[in-house]
């Protein structure tokens, strides 16, 4: 039963707000809304939800109830399933409201000291932040040495987040190698199925105890240690790479000459942008290596500047290996100019060192 002071949306209409009054005899709410209107409606027509954060749109975490013990912060999250009868996740009382930057997957970690003045005896919230159009089936283990289990399990719907679990001090090393299994999809709609996530991650048990692990973020009021688990993913890619591959790379020039590119669309996600000199011009007679260096960085800087509102764009610089001052030039601009921005090295099969791979953010 809504009582006052819950908050609310309204099932028949956009908006929302906090409940002021209540008229049992006329089952009828007066709820207050963000610009301090007090608007009647029939309490079947609204449905409670947390209280959310205007800024991110995403529900506020509740320090309510903080008296888990050890026992129920090591169970399995009961997974929320699909109905029997094969019609979707049940009855749900709120739309699915998507967005164009949600079309690119993303889900992080978010873990949260209960006392931050304490951090080497205070315990930890980890949240789940499913910032994507997707719903995500997710499965988290943790363990090594063979001693492994699944500390929470279930469904998340798009742009939420969810408290897994809660991790004492005497748990935390359990933490420091987690696998993370994610299957994403849609509901009731066609849509590019998303591929399956199987993400190991290590996390150095010294940073819960580091102050500045916790930082302003995008999903909550709270300093929160953040981990982007697509991000992870990518990382592990360049991991995966042989050590005879690398050596190879090292000790045999590439001596076929690369075709003349300028701008290209590789595939559906990713911009392949050659920056070799004799890519951009017909001929270097009479340029300094300043002039080179100049020409280069302006194309650099107008690729940037075509994609900047394409969030989730990859772009790949090819800049060789060469003396490195291209690719530190960029990483400067990079570091400085567009700090915002996500880089990393770019497929080492493909591009060998030679390669710098940007995502607009």
């Amino acid at each position: 039963m809504i009582k006052k002071g819950d908050t609310v949306r309204f099932l028949n209409a956009v908006g929302g707000g906090m409940v002021v009054r209540v008229d049992e005899l006329k089952k009828m709410l007066y709820v207050e809304d963000a610009d301090g209107f007090e608007i009647p409606v029939l309490e079947k027509e609204c449905v409670m939800v947390g209280a959310v954060n205007k800024e991110t749109n995403f529900p506020k975490r509740d320090f309510s109830s903080k008296n888990i013990n050890a026992e129920s912060a090591s169970s399995i999250a009961e997974p929320k399933l699909p109905s029997p009868q094969g019609e979707g996740l049940g009855v749900r009382l709120e739309p699915i409201i998507e967005t164009p930057e949600g079309e690119t997957l993303k889900a992080l970690l978010a873990f949260f000291p209960l006392d931050v003045k304490q951090l080497q005896t205070t315990s930890y919230d980890c949240y789940l932040v499913n910032d994507s159009n997707y719903f995500l089936y997710y499965n988290i283990i943790n363990g090594e040495n063979g001693n492994l289990k699944s500390v929470s399990n279930g469904l998340i719907e798009p742009n939420m987040q969810e408290e897994l679990t809660q991790i004492t001090k005497d748990q935390l090393n359990a933490w420091e190698n987690l696998r993370i299994q994610i299957i994403p999809f849609k509901q009731g709609k066609t849509y590019t199925p998303q591929n399956v996530l199987d993400v190991q991650l290590k996390i150095n048990a010294v940073k819960f105890y580091k102050l500045h692990s916790f930082t302003e973020n995008d999903y909550f009021d709270d300093l929160a240690m953040i981990i982007d688990i697509i991000s992870e993913k990518e990382n592990q890619k360049l991991i995966d790479i042989s050590p005879a591959e690398i050596k190879n790379a090292m000790l045999h020039k590439e001596e076929t000459k690369r075709p003349r590119i300028t701008l290209r669309q590789q595939t559906a996600d990713v911009i392949e942008v050659d920056l070799h000199i004799n890519e951009l011009v017909d001929t270097t007679a009479g340029m300094e290596n300043a002039d080179m260096l100049n020409l280069q960085m302006e194309k650099f800087h107008a690729v940037i500047s075509e994609n900047k509102t394409r969030k989730g764009q990859k772009i790949v610089f090819i800049h060789g290996k060469g003396e490195g001052v291209l690719r530190s030039e960029i990483e400067k601009q990079l570091k400085s100019r567009y700090k915002t921005y996500y880089f990393q090295d770019a497929s080492f099969r493909e591009y060998g060192f030679g390669a710098t791979m940007v995502t607009i953010k």
